[in-house]
């Protein structure tokens, strides 16, 4: 058993074809197929079940796909590391942002550049639940999401709090005012962020309106801010979302109305897998937000 049958394995596992990871690994079919057969033979059990074409792990090709991703995510972080020691700051940064967080960004990524012009940025947008996998996934280095979330698994710096306020269409109000009570809201159809998997800022404001004995009109849940703000600028109904969502958001049609008698406060935070190398690029932009180094973060 060598790296290269492991490394083919690896691939016809992920591909879950033969015709593809020859195809990704630029290599004829039948070397391909020659290699997994050894690596059967060399082991004394079978790695796949064939259905056609489609090739399907068995529980012991489970065991080893979950080893051998191990091991290459470590070859891959090793090979990072050892090149970073002898050269600057530079490459790809992989950084995952909620819609409702990416007032955040742009501020860094321009000092940033002006200190590392060598790196480049892939963002990544998504709820919370869907960057958090994607970094234990390692597709992402670091993500700025809104909280909660499950944190067991992950590093973290938490980002200054903000309150959430409702956002109106102005044709649904009589007088201008500055704020307006949940006691009123329930009586107006209502669009609220909604995340795809577990507690967010959904359960936190229909808790709130539930302790207040109050019935809403949720007629639109969505993880994608710009989504809700477009149906309210329409007239169609009011939301409920961190106040930095609406730095760059067009609030002519609209009104910003603090919520009287409540605060709902967002928080937010930059995190990063927990017992993973963290690239120098991804710690510099860290120390952007926390001013400090990363090390020392508690």
């Amino acid at each position: 058993m060598n790296i290269k049958q492991l490394k083919y394995f690896y691939e016809i596992a992920k591909e879950g074809q033969i015709t593809r990871a020859a195809k990704k690994l630029h290599i004829a079919q039948p070397p391909l197929s020659q290699s997994l057969k050894a690596l059967e033979t060399r082991l004394g059990v079978i790695l796949f079940e064939r259905n056609g074409r489609e090739m399907v792990l068995t529980d012991a090709g489970e065991v080893l796909y979950r080893r051998v991703e191990i091991i290459f995510n470590n070859l891959d972080e090793t090979y990072k590391e050892v090149q970073e020691t002898g050269q600057g700051i530079r490459g790809t940064l992989s950084i995952g942002c909620n819609k409702s967080c990416f007032s955040h960004i742009p501020n860094k990524i321009n000092i940033y550049q002006e200190m590392y012009p060598d790196v480049n940025f892939k963002l990544i947008e998504g709820d919370s639940y869907f960057l958090t996998k994607q970094l234990k996934e390692r597709e992402l280095e670091i993500a700025i999401i809104r909280l909660p979330i499950d944190m067991s698994d992950l590093e973290y710096y938490e980002l200054p709090k903000e309150e959430y306020v409702a956002v109106v269409p102005n044709n649904l109000i009589t007088v201008k005012r500055e704020s307006i009570s949940l006691q009123e809201l329930a009586d107006i159809p209502l669009f609220l962020l909604h995340r795809m998997k577990g507690r967010g800022q959904f359960e936190i404001i229909m808790e709130r309106f539930e302790q207040e004995g109050l019935n809403v009109q949720v007629k639109c849940e969505s993880p994608n801010v710009d989504m809700l703000l477009g149906l309210v600028n329409e007239g169609l109904g009011a939301t409920i979302v961190p106040q930095s969502t609406l730095l760059k958001y067009n609030t002519n049609h609209v009104s910003i109305l603090k919520l009287s008698n409540q605060k709902i406060i967002s928080e937010s935070a930059i995190v990063w897998a927990k017992d993973r190398y963290l690239s120098k690029s991804a710690k510099r932009f860290i120390e952007l937000f926390t001013n400090k180094p990363v090390a020392t973060i508690k």
